[in-house]
């Protein structure tokens, strides 16, 4: 992925189910969406039925910031296909609000990438209603 634009135009497009529908919808506007637990408070992301802290049912979305940091990360260099321009970062990136995204870094240079990194969520569309997540350097 060029590291000054994610350009995921041949990236496979996720398909929303029901239950993650309310995240996507979200991303599409420029909003990045998780769960948390009415019962403990717990935010929550993926998308669940229930909360696997304390198996309540009681989820609510809320909208995040959108500010983290890399909290693990891994540079690839062999993508699974094509459609993934390398080299690219694969991270994961701890919110402020509690909980952890499996995600992209881009806007800089993979060996820029550290752990500890503040980031922000930036968002890339790839359909009409669908745009994908990715964190980008915080500005200083």
């Amino acid at each position: 992925m060029n590291p000054d634009s994610p350009s995921p135009a041949q990236r496979p497009i996720p398909v929303p189910t029901p239950l993650s529908a309310p995240f996507w919808q979200g991303c599409a506007e420029g909003k990045l969406r998780y769960q948390e637990c009415e019962d403990c408070g717990r935010a929550i992301f993926k998308p669940q039925d229930f909360c696997p802290n304390c198996l309540g049912i009681r989820l609510t979305w809320r909208e995040s910031s959108g500010s983290g940091e890399v909290y693990s990360y891994s540079v690839v260099w062999r993508p699974q296909t094509p459609a993934f321009e390398v080299p690219y970062v694969v991270a994961i990136v701890e919110l402020a609000e509690g909980f952890q995204m499996l995600t992209n870094v881009v806007n800089c240079e993979p060996d820029a990438v550290y752990c500890g990194m503040p980031v922000s969520v930036v968002f890339a569309p790839v359909a009409d209603d669908i745009a994908l997540p990715f964190f980008a350097p915080s500005p200083a």
